[in-house]
């Protein structure tokens, strides 16, 4: 009896680290993917348009960092410089491309977008080859911690604290500060918002600007854990828009709790029937379409 006592108890333990090592795989891969779907719907918000080539923007920023890797060897210029670089070609695609669209049916915008990721795709196997690449850990937060007993790598823990704590940023920004109430009054009514003297162009362009600056941010948390090639410009897009689609489009809230159930259902579906991972997650997302079709947190839009 003793023996079978002791059995249980180490079935027990054994049971807690997996659990505590799948949750935290899902928190993991949650912190990418809310910076990810994060760019997603705040450009969605403001602007009113589906960008297909958000997830583009995502691996763009990967390329960017091994690019400034190569010049200055230091991770942590990377993680700013590189999104800083997606920004700016952000920036450009929204007063080159995708300004003249706004007047036009979105069915415009869906296909120039789409037709941009073509492009990425592309000039990412064009300048960086096609093989997978993997942005080195940096040595301060490498190793692994006990969390709960479970030794878990340092990294993993630090991009999503950082995500969280990119999001509160976010928030404040939107919530506290004049730039952020002038964005959100151009999401309201744009007419209106031109009409007291806001410059809504400029405005579209910051925004979008700021989507591709978190999104290549995600792509560098995403890009020091995992390997990424060219093709994940397409497979990344699934996942933004089944983050967005589950959470609730335009709603930054319904972006983390989107990342959060979508990170813990591919990991604790993987433990369940791997080959079925990716399926998982778009079970889910049907099933919050049938029970709330604008989205866990989402709103109708007004026509």
């Amino acid at each position: 009896m003793m023996d079978d006592m002791a059995m249980g108890g180490t079935d027990y333990g054994h049971l807690w680290h997996l659990a505590v090592m799948l949750f935290l795989n899902g928190l993991s891969q949650a912190s990418h993917m809310f910076l990810l779907a994060l760019g997603l719907s705040l450009v969605f918000g403001v602007m009113r348009i589906l960008n297909l080539a958000h997830g583009a923007l995502h691996i763009f920023g990967v390329y960017a960092a091994l690019t400034v890797l190569a010049y200055w060897s230091n991770w942590w210029v990377a993680l700013v410089l590189g999104p800083l670089v997606v920004a700016g070609v952000g920036a450009l695609m929204e007063t080159t491309l995708l300004r003249p669209m706004y007047r036009r049916h979105p069915t415009y915008v869906l296909i120039l977008t789409f037709g941009a990721i073509l492009v990425f795709y592309d000039l990412f196997r064009l300048g960086w080859g096609v093989e997978y690449q993997l942005l080195p850990e940096p040595a301060l937060v490498g190793g692994a911690t006990d969390v709960f007993g479970v030794i878990y790598p340092t990294f993993y823990l630090f991009s999503i604290a950082i995500a969280v704590v990119v999001g509160l940023l976010v928030w404040a920004f939107l919530e506290l500060t004049r730039p952020g109430r002038l964005i959100r009054a151009a999401a309201e009514d744009r007419e209106m918002a031109a009409a007291v003297g806001i410059n809504v162009p400029l405005v579209y362009t910051a925004v979008f600007a700021m989507g591709s600056f978190l999104t290549a941010f995600g792509g560098v948390l995403m890009g020091t854990i995992m390997a990424i090639s060219p093709a994940e410009a397409f497979h990344t897009m699934l996942h933004a828009f089944a983050v967005v689609v589950i959470g609730g489009l335009g709603s930054l809230s319904g972006a983390a709790l989107g990342a959060f159930l979508v990170g813990q259902v591919n990991a604790f579906g993987l433990l369940l029937a791997p080959e079925w991972e990716i399926a998982f997650m778009f079970v889910l997302m049907a099933i919050v379409l049938v029970l709330r079709p604008h989205g866990l947190l989402g709103r109708e839009l007004q026509a």
